[in-house]
């Protein structure tokens, strides 16, 4: 799993994982241009037993990756609140995001929630509005079906705007 030049444009696949919704969002990064290729959402029945709901998360990623081949990916942390249940749920989809970019070879970034924020909008609390209105001046053609694919998008600009620290890391740690 080697990351390409910096200098060369890179598709990248930015995931917000969940159980109900998992968005995705496929942006193109040519140094500081970016461009929107798509987003949306996986979204299992409702009424699945957990296990089909990851394996629906799964087959739904997979299909974004054969379709849009892209070279990098970004997957959010999960932040831990008070429902410990929840949170695992959550680590458990999470890991399934991870674990579809790496079947297909590609690296998997990941990002703290507020860093997501701040590279956006600039301000690590943001709220779902301010991230929206930035997306729509950041990625002009991207109309996101669901405040899941807006947040996948966020995280892939992320990673767009991060990743030369992170293949720099990978190239120090000898990966």
């Amino acid at each position: 799993m080697t990351a390409p030049s910096i200098r060369q444009p890179v598709r990248i696949l930015g995931i917000d994982p969940g159980l109900r919704r998992t968005g995705w969002g496929v942006i193109e990064a040519d140094g500081n241009r970016l461009v929107f290729v798509a987003c949306g959402s996986v979204e299992p029945p409702h009424g699945l037993p957990l296990s089909s709901r990851l394996l629906a998360i799964h087959e739904g990623l997979a299909s974004v990756l054969s379709d849009y081949k892209p070279v990098e990916a970004a997957v959010e942390q999960t932040f831990v609140n008070k429902d410990g249940v929840a949170t695992l749920k959550l680590g458990q989809a999470r890991g399934v995001a991870m674990l579809a970019p790496a079947m297909f070879g590609i690296s998997v970034s990941e990002y703290a929630p507020n860093q997501v924020k701040k590279t956006v909008v600039g301000a690590g609390h943001a709220d779902k509005n301010q991230i929206a209105v930035m997306l729509k001046i950041l990625l002009p053609r991207a109309e996101p079906p669901s405040a899941d694919a807006a947040d996948a998008l966020a995280i892939a600009i992320t990673h767009a705007h991060h990743r030369q620290s992170v293949a720099l890391r990978l190239k120090v740690m000898g990966i």
